[in-house]
């Protein structure tokens, strides 16, 4: 039987979160509209780490430099120590990137989208240690959350068309091969951020139908938690234990995303099964 949870308020006060991850005892997020990656702590208190047109997703290679994607743009930023930033054009792959993961060895996996006719298709693309790029994948509808099991050996992205998270398994060059069905969600839960657990679950936001879901390998749900009024669009485990779950709940439309009509909130719940893998 699926339990409900239930979360209570962190923070708001921002417009649009996404890429949620915990990193230096702080939870990291990305206010698109306002150009910012951000941080929060344990009170809720909300500080600007860096000001990043149109910020996505976010992900730290070994050498501790801060990658941000963006959205509306296909672009890569680059954040040193100091704060200055570089920025990688990926415009000829696409005409916007969105999520992001960096795995264990520092391999990037960016969504990459393409207009066409029908709308917005995507890609996964890997950036190497050299900034090198590469597609690795295109057999999905669109793909959106991205993150890598505790091991290094699978990808996992949601296919948000699809209503379905698929697996990948991550060859030593980086390549994505063996595509399979990680989850069926059922029709109209478009998955868009996810995280995993220590279990081998994932926690992902089915933004539009306003849920985050704990789903199995195989599809079953163990836990869900509606958002009562908003999307539901990226989970994180956090905290020094790594047994809270942050929810980023944003109260837009698909028309507001791009003109930043928006306002955001980050809920938070303790689970039992920790966080494992990236993010």
């Amino acid at each position: 039987m699926t339990q409900t949870l239930y979360a209570t308020l962190l923070t708001d006060g921002f417009l649009f979160g996404e890429g949620p991850r915990w990193h230096e005892s702080r939870l990291w997020f990305t206010d698109g509209p306002a150009g910012a990656v951000k941080t929060v702590d344990r009170t809720g208190k909300i500080e600007i780490a860096v000001e990043s047109a149109h910020a996505s997703g976010l992900g730290w290679p070994p050498d501790g430099t801060l990658v941000i994607s963006a959205l509306q743009e296909a672009r890569l930023d680059y954040c040193d120590a100091n704060g200055a930033l570089v920025t990688q054009d990926l415009s000829d792959h696409g005409w916007s990137t969105n999520d992001m993961v960096v795995s264990p060895d520092g391999k990037i996996y960016v969504d990459v989208y393409r207009l066409n006719e029908e709308g917005i298709s995507g890609e996964v693309a890997l950036v190497t240690l050299d900034r090198e790029v590469r597609v690795v994948t295109s057999g999905l509808t669109l793909p959106n959350g991205l993150a890598i099991t505790a091991d290094g050996s699978t990808l996992i992205a949601s296919d948000t068309l699809a209503d379905r998270l698929v697996a990948f398994t991550i060859e030593p060059d980086g390549s994505l091969t063996d595509q399979r069905v990680f989850a069926e969600l059922g029709a109209g839960q478009h998955p868009d951020g996810l995280c995993l657990d220590a279990e081998g679950a994932a926690w992902v936001g089915c933004y539009d139908s306003e849920v985050f879901l704990r789903v199995l390998e195989g599809g079953k749900i163990t836990h869900r938690i509606e958002t009562g009024g908003g999307w539901a669009v990226a989970p994180a485990l956090g905290g020094t234990d790594r047994c809270t779950l942050y929810l980023i709940i944003n109260t837009t439309t698909h028309e507001g995303v791009v003109t930043g009509e928006s306002t955001g909130r980050i809920e938070q719940v303790r689970v039992d099964v920790p966080g494992a893998g990236w993010p």
